[in-house]
């Protein structure tokens, strides 16, 4: 099964990379079914929107750090009621204030790989195992490290075939997909913010720096683990 799995999404890969987001989308919807599901970080619902327009009532996968903005939150409650998706909300193993008991406060200052391990890499993992394809928001242009991103790869890590329908858009074709459709995004891409995640590890980005820039500002970490 598994070997049958990298080979569909090794040649999904190749056939799929001039295709449109909806007709990779729509390749998963007809390939998988309900083992398909989207995950978001509700930066923005784009490719929640996508889905569902390929998918109506599509699992969209959310995982809810416990360190999320407000305006996080409530993008992911505005997503699941007014678009037709069925939001499904993972939680780690511990709240907050257990990891805090057990490794002591301020994890993430100290040690943000293990943070990420425990609050987000670990949860997804459980979380995915209902299905053998999910598809993710992840771009080419976003970063070095993902520039090389498939429109449809294999996930060695969890044994399942990822999928990236925007990897070939630019920030440009994202925002051009949201004025068109209306699709809810973060206020707080409207307040400095480039990318959206857990609160203690993002800032603000100025004019001129990356768009990453403002996730775990000041150290070496580029990735939170759940793409690499």
């Amino acid at each position: 099964m598994t070997k049958r799995l990298k080979e569909l999404a090794e040649r999904a890969g190749r056939e799929l990379e001039d295709a449109s987001p909806l007709e990779i989308l729509t390749w998963a919807a007809e390939t998988f079914g309900s083992r398909f599901c989207v995950t978001s970080s509700m930066e923005d619902a784009v490719v929640a929107h996508l889905a569902s327009r390929a998918f109506p009532g599509v699992d969209v996968v959310f995982l809810d750090t416990g360190y999320h903005f407000p305006e996080t939150i409530g993008t992911r409650d505005a997503v699941e009621a007014v678009m037709d998706v069925n939001v499904i909300t993972l939680t780690p193993r511990r709240t907050v204030a257990e990891q805090d008991a057990e490794y002591g406060p301020k994890l993430y200052d100290r040690e943000p790989d293990l943070c990420c391990a425990l609050r987000k890499v670990q949860p997804l993992g459980e979380g995915l195992t209902a299905y053998d394809a999910w598809a993710t928001g992840l771009r080419r242009d976003e970063s070095p490290t993902r520039a090389n991103t498939p429109v449809v790869g294999w996930d060695e890590k969890r044994q399942k075939v990822k999928i990236s329908p925007i990897a070939r858009w630019t920030q440009d074709d994202v925002d051009a997909y949201v004025a068109e459709h209306g699709v809810l995004t973060n206020p707080l891409l409207m307040d400095g913010y480039t990318s959206v995640g857990c609160a203690p590890c993002t800032r603000r980005v100025a004019e001129g720096e990356d768009a990453r820039a403002g996730r775990w500002a000041g150290r070496a970490k580029t990735e939170c683990g759940l793409h690499g």
